[in-house]
């Protein structure tokens, strides 16, 4: 045992210092962004981070996903059955659930079981719900739990109900309680001596929790307010395998998800379940613009992930709905599509400066899909757009779905975008690989997925959360980014959330369920804060390699203040570092804010939700240069630290 200390002592004392002296010089980036990608994957979209709380409220089929009732049951022996009228209540939802009582004595209803439960609060939920069918008398909205039947808030909704007419119901439900447990349902019920026929058909039944900034059809506040925290200025829409839909007939069309919610029909998700289309395009913009984040629109380049290439004598209807995606977003008001988003209460554009084509297109339908998309389908994209947006201020920047190193030479003035799920070991050997590269790219994908030695896709498994080491590997990636930010836009996150009750992917910055209670920020969301926390506008040189302090140091032309971000990976025996950094121009006795973050001693230790433990430490402390205008200052193995002049970015105020 004393052997063992006294090695670990040597091994301490030997470790060099890097003394690394930072010029004045570099290169003007204008800011690197740290990002996320959305995609409903994970139930986090429908039953995430949009708001609404009931599931299946319209019944919505498509090609991959029947009509169903999941969801919902009977109240006093009424029978539900699935009903497709001749007079539906829109061309978008045709079918309805008939509900007819069992007697014509006393109370009928069904009740919904939410997103595996539903949170209940003392604060008002706004809902709503169709009907068609002659009844008199009230319709009654309650919440109560799963397990006693006990109702926490009831509200009387007067029937305005017809024969042969859709009628919209509308209530405010304000509970009495605030209730531990999620395990509680949602029910509406009526009394069926006052009804005049044998049943009554309901449709697009909806209830929502107040929502972030209080956007109407918005998201759930507890879920923003975590990703607002990282401080993300880029956000990536509609997504990755969501955008190009199982077949060239579910692709995700940004024309079905705008407009009354009576009229998005819905569509095939690629991840297992039918998706509602209330997270739509308007509401992703929104989002973007409350969380001051710039936007990369993804449009859909006439691949799937089945295969089904779009030839190019047929590819000029989804080029033109492109164009009419892009005028939808950043047009004036008074062209057609600015006026329809107008219309629809946004009369101002928003920014967009970043247009991707297609998502992946190297890897779905392959060689094909690939060939073709090199061949006709981005060329013809970048052309089209380029064309249509020259004279406009910003232009657009085209992206290209792959990278340089999916085997592309992507014609100017297209970007490309580099997608990697890999080891922490892999970012740590990749750290200089766009050190050369000349063409622009965004880091569209990424995150730590498989530990050191993983297999890979075929045979490998994913973690179940995102681990400390893994966290780690993330950093020393994003700092290689970042040394590049003259060409690279930024780096991206995904996927980014995670329904504890349904997933398909277990690794995502964030964890969550309908109890609030369970958002749990990961070991990943920690080091994205931070290095997002301090934004640095100009990269500086510097002079001393890497590893295993892996660095980028520049300076923040609005704050003024000089900043060092690093990650410590693999040091020598697992000591601490000792660092020296000099800034060309910061005076001695300049006083620096520096974070450091740890980890447990054991590397695969992750946030768990289940247990509410956080095993990142975050430690601040002070630091002042010496007469020579250098700060010192050691750094454990695993670790990632900011040193910042001018401390970190202030946080967004939030407004609910």
């Amino acid at each position: 045992m004393m052997k063992q200390m006294l090695f670990g002592l040597l091994a301490v004392t030997t470790v060099s210092a890097i003394d690394i002296s930072i010029s004045s010089k570099g290169n003007n980036t204008g800011g690197f962004h740290y990002g996320l990608l959305h995609e409903d994957i994970d139930n986090s979209g429908d039953g995430g981070l949009y708001a609404e709380l009931i599931r299946n409220r319209a019944f919505q089929a498509s090609e991959g996903f029947p009509s169903s009732l999941s969801g919902w049951y009977p109240i006093n022996g009424v029978i539900l059955s699935l009903n497709t009228l001749k007079e539906p209540l829109s061309s978008a939802l045709s079918t309805s659930m008939n509900v007819a009582p069992a007697s014509g004595r006393g109370k009928a209803g069904f009740y919904n079981d939410g997103y595996w439960g539903i949170d209940v609060k003392v604060q008002p939920y706004r809902g709503s719900f169709w009907v068609r069918g002659d009844y008199s008398g009230h319709f009654t909205a309650s919440l109560q739990s799963n397990i006693t039947g006990e109702r926490f808030g009831v509200v009387n909704i007067k029937s305005k109900s017809r024969a042969n007419a859709w009628v919209e119901h509308d209530f405010t439900l304000t509970p009495t309680k605030n209730v531990p447990s999620s395990n509680n349902t949602f029910a509406i019920t009526f009394e069926a001596a006052g009804l005049k026929s044998k049943s009554l058909d309901f449709n697009l039944i909806s209830l929502f929790p107040p929502t972030y900034k209080g956007r109407k059809n918005g998201m759930r506040r507890d879920l923003v307010d975590a990703l607002e925290g990282f401080h993300p200025t880029l956000f990536r829409l509609p997504g990755g395998n969501m955008l190009e839909g199982l077949t060239n007939k579910s692709f995700w069309n940004w024309k079905d998800s705008i407009g009354p919610l009576r009229d998005r029909p819905g569509f095939s998700g690629v991840w297992d379940y039918q998706q509602t289309n209330g997270l739509g395009l308007l509401e992703y913009l929104e989002f973007a613009e409350d969380m001051g984040m710039e936007l990369i629109l993804a449009v859909y380049a006439g691949l799937s992930l089945n295969g089904d290439v779009t030839p190019e004598d047929q590819l000029q209807q989804f080029i033109d709905d492109a164009l009419d995606e892009i005028e939808f977003i950043r047009g004036p008001a008074d062209s057609k599509w600015g006026a329809i988003r107008a219309a629809l209460g946004h009369p101002e554009p928003w920014k967009l400066e970043y247009v991707e084509v297609g998502n992946e297109d190297w890897l779905a339908g392959a060689p094909e899909g690939w060939d073709t998309y090199k061949e006709y389908r981005f060329p013809l994209f970048l052309k089209a757009i380029n064309e249509a947006c020259h004279s406009t201020d910003p232009d657009i920047q085209v992206i290209s779905s792959g990278s340089v190193y999916d085997g592309y030479d992507i014609p100017s003035p297209g970007a490309g975008d580099y997608h990697l799920y890999t080891t922490p070991d892999t970012w740590v050997a990749e750290f200089g690989k766009f050190d050369n590269v000349k063409t622009p790219h965004v880091i569209g994908e990424m995150a730590s997925t498989f530990p050191n030695g993983g297999t890979g896709w075929n045979s490998g498994v994913l973690r179940p959360f995102p681990w400390w080491q893994g966290a780690v590997g993330e950093a020393v990636a994003l700092i290689g980014y970042e040394r590049n930010a003259d060409r690279i836009i930024g780096a991206i996150y995904a996927p980014i959330l995670r329904n504890m009750n349904r997933w398909q992917w277990s690794i995502t910055m964030l964890q969550f369920a309908a109890d609030p209670a369970m958002t749990t920020r990961s070991t990943s969301w920690y080091v994205w804060e931070l290095m997002a926390a301090h934004p640095i506008t100009k990269t500086l040189a510097a002079d001393v390699d890497f590893g295993p302090v892996y660095y980028v140091a520049g300076k923040n032309e609005k704050t003024q203040g000089h900043v060092f971000k690093a990650a410590v990976y693999n040091s020598t025996n697992g000591a601490d570092v000792p660092v020296k950094i000099t800034f060309d121009g910061v005076a001695a006795g300049t006083t620096a804010e520096l974070t450091v973050l740890t980890g447990p001693k054991d590397p695969y230790a992750v946030n768990d939700p289940h247990t509410g433990v956080n095993v990142v430490k975050t430690r601040k402390t002070s630091v002042k240069s010496d007469r020579h205008g250098t700060f010192s200052f050691r750094l454990p193995n695993l670790s990632v630290a900011v040193l910042d002049t001018k401390g970190r970015r202030k946080t967004i105020k939030r407004e609910f």
